[in-house]
């Protein structure tokens, strides 16, 4: 039983309703982590902000974000982002061989070179942020993305953080949605 008392779908006011809602209807469910954020309407509705942000990124595809945040999640054992983000996976073609080649090694992922290279630098990143050089961000210049592209595409990874570690403070089930 979760330690904190979150906003339910009938209970829904203002931005959160507006939130549930755009969620039902895209992803056919309520996530936690939203429901969890719920409970400050700020929050909620950054978040929502930052959603709608990387959904309509010019140099970030959603298949690559899908990647940044499904071994984001794995490598944070974040059980609902993992089963999420593997969905968004398969709905760009994935199936379960190729998304435990991709866990096993970024570097089988079906993304294209450059965005390979993006995956790569945001995982090694995330887990050993000092062995990232000037070399690293070169490359990824030299295939076209800008310092803002790297920034986003760290933050995308980073972001999982957060949640995973509120999930868990507040003992939110990570294993389901909210209907």
């Amino acid at each position: 039983m979760a330690l904190v008392t979150t906003v339910a779908p009938e209970e829904a006011e203002g931005i959160i309703k507006e939130g549930y809602e755009m969620f039902r209807q895209n992803v056919g469910a309520i996530p936690q982590p939203m429901q969890l954020l719920s409970i400050s309407p700020a929050l909620f509705e950054l978040q929502l902000k930052r959603i709608r942000y990387f959904g309509k990124h010019p140099g970030l595809s959603f298949a690559l974000l899908a990647h940044i945040r499904y071994l984001a999640a794995k490598s944070l054992d974040f059980g609902y982002c993992i089963d999420l983000n593997r969905h968004f996976l398969k709905k760009v073609g994935y199936d379960d061989d190729a998304i435990r080649a991709m866990e096993a090694d970024p570097g089988k992922s079906l993304l294209e070179e450059n965005e390979s290279a993006m995956l790569d630098f945001v995982i090694r990143a995330m887990k050993k942020p000092n062995s990232i050089t000037a070399a690293d961000i070169i490359k990824l210049k030299e295939f076209g993305y800008e310092e803002r592209d790297m920034v986003d595409a760290l933050a995308q990874g980073v972001g999982m953080i957060d949640h995973a570690i509120m999930m868990q403070v507040f003992q939110i089930d990570q294993d389901c949605l909210l209907g």
